[in-house]
């Protein structure tokens, strides 16, 4: 499925946040949005999944303007993975994931074989099978992000928007949760600090700052040193160590 985001304008009060922002993700595609802090990229993703309503622009997944689809409707095809979520109420990993299959369940239908195998694929997909009847209070930041990210997935989405899914991560399930998204069969634009990682799994990189679109296109395109600097504020060296993959960032003091 397709994205498309045109001339987005968004704020809080007299704040604005989001400037005239238009970008594209084709289907399958995988769309890293990088940037300092501050520079809109959390309201952004946001706005693509409808959780917000933009002051002026459009924002259009296969072509639906995502605030005139019902939201049980759009929950059947996208999915929002935030930074992180809290709850004091007592639940198990299994029954967080499980929320996950809420948007293809009527109020009286019964817990289907689907729905159980689309939980225990989506566990098994984010190596957290074994933890299934841990309580949600005893994971660590790095699990509870995991879990977060196999309840997305057992909505069996077709688009996906993932904000800093690589926070509280060590660096294997880093690359091994960035290696996943991009090898589903799904449109995803997820949100990054590290600029490497984006280099590594993007197909495209969209650079924020200031709430406004800076530079879009491929990796090789976008990051530049120039641009590190522009943008990021810091001296790098910018190489392309395999012929025909992503850039390689080495940061200099």
């Amino acid at each position: 499925m397709s994205v498309l985001a045109e001339n987005l304008d968004w704020g809080v009060g007299r704040k604005t946040i989001l400037h005239d922002v238009s970008i594209s993700v084709a289907p399958g595609e995988t769309l890293g949005l990088v940037g300092p802090n501050g520079s809109g990229k959390s309201s952004l993703l946001r706005l693509l999944a409808g959780l917000k309503r933009p002051r002026a622009g459009l924002v259009t997944i296969n072509g639906k303007s995502v605030v005139q689809v019902p939201r049980k409707a759009l929950s059947r095809e996208v999915a929002f993975v935030q930074q992180s979520a809290a709850t004091e109420t007592s639940v198990s990993v299994l029954d967080v994931v499980r929320l996950g299959r809420t948007p293809h369940r009527s109020a009286l239908s019964g817990w289907s074989a689907e729905d159980e195998a689309a939980v225990t694929e989506a566990l098994t997909r984010v190596d957290m099978l074994g933890h299934r009847a841990q309580s949600w209070q005893t994971l660590s930041g790095g699990e509870r992000q995991r879990v977060h990210i196999a309840r997305a997935l057992a909505q069996s989405p077709r688009v996906m928007f993932l904000d800093e899914p690589t926070n509280h991560l060590d660096i294997h399930h880093q690359i091994e949760i960035l290696r996943m998204v991009r090898d589903l069969d799904l449109t995803s634009v997820i949100a990054l600090h590290d600029l490497n990682l984006a280099a590594m799994f993007c197909d495209k990189i969209v650079v924020m700052r200031s709430g406004s679109v800076f530079a879009s296109g491929t990796p090789a395109e976008v990051l530049t040193e120039e641009l590190l600097r522009e943008v990021f504020r810091v001296t790098a060296e910018v190489n392309c160590i395999t012929p025909g993959a992503g850039p390689h960032i080495r940061f200099t003091p």
